[in-house]
């Protein structure tokens, strides 16, 4: 197989969707790379699925990867009033699961979209494993969260926000990307196209900012049940510099999962780590994806021949 490159997979992103999957009010922009074990990519906010574009070449070798958009983000297209709450988004990521007939896959998700995740895949028994960014954690309340919430909810908060994005001060600021990144600038190059620049369009901006006026705060505490019945092993990968998601906080977490978790840092990286840090984020990544798909191998060829 032809090895993908940074720029391919750009390229692919910039384009039109490879197919679109048809679930409920929303028409799923969706793309696929690579071959091999399914690995299912779930973005966080303020993003959409090009934010995996750097590690999809260094996976796509071992993993066939399934990258789609969420309601309300990037090129899937949405009727009006589709909800951005975190459990609607989780019945969205079950059921474009549920269309790609696997039988055995692996979740790679981050930020929020780790919390959707987990929410989407507790309990399912197909699921080899998952792989987790700086994401929510029970019983933690990120500073500015509920600050965000409430102002969400204020007339002329989506026009503020718009406005604020036009600001390089304050995208490179503690109250915008120098929270993400370890050098803040790095948010002005390619990033900045996918996902800075559309958001001066309204259409754009009403549809991210919807899932901070939708969030649930208390549901967070809910992902404890969650990772009961989450079987398969778990490995956060872990930003030490990121505010909203202690790594302290995160370890103790650990102990929550059913199937087993792990956790490792990549030193000096904050909230989006996969983004600034891919070398360092795939290595992990793929390391711990491949144990767990040849676990399961390994289980079912003892089996069958007992």
């Amino acid at each position: 197989m032809t090895q993908l490159s940074e720029a391919d997979v750009t390229r692919a992103f910039h384009g039109q969707p490879h197919k679109r999957i048809e679930v409920g009010t929303s028409s799923v922009a969706y793309w696929q790379f690579g071959s091999g074990p399914d690995v299912v990519l779930v973005h966080g906010w303020p993003l959409h699925s090009a934010t995996f574009r750097r590690i999809i070449p260094r996976l796509a070798q071992n993993f066939t990867l399934h990258a789609f958009d969420l309601a309300g983000t990037g090129k899937t297209i949405s009727d009006e009033g589709t909800s951005s709450h975190l459990l609607a988004h989780a019945e969205l990521v079950k059921k474009v699961i549920n269309s790609l007939d696997v039988k055995r896959y692996a979740v790679l998700a981050h930020d929020s979209g780790a919390a959707i995740a987990r929410f989407a895949i507790a309990g399912d028994r197909r699921l080899a494993g998952l792989v987790m960014g700086n994401t929510e954690i029970p019983g933690h309340r990120p500073p500015g969260i509920a600050y965000a919430v409430g102002a969400s909810k204020l007339p002329g908060f989506q026009t503020l926000a718009m406005m604020a994005m036009k600001s390089k001060w304050l995208r490179m600021s503690r109250y915008g990307f120098g929270t993400c990144f370890t050098d803040p600038s790095y948010a002005e190059g390619e990033f900045s196209k996918f996902f800075i620049e559309p958001f001066a369009r309204p259409s754009v901006a009403n549809g991210q900012l919807q899932l901070v006026k939708d969030f649930d705060i208390p549901l967070i505490d809910k992902l404890e049940v969650c990772h009961r019945d989450i079987a398969a092993p778990t490995l956060c990968i872990w930003g030490p510099g990121d505010p909203f998601f202690p790594i302290a906080k995160a370890r103790r977490m650990l102990d929550q999962f059913a199937g087993g978790a792990t956790l490792v840092e990549v030193p000096r990286a904050k909230l989006f780590a996969h983004e600034d840090h891919p070398d360092a984020f795939a290595k992990y990544a793929k390391k711990f994806l491949v144990d767990c798909f040849e676990k399961k191998t390994k289980v079912a060829a003892i089996s069958s021949q007992s």
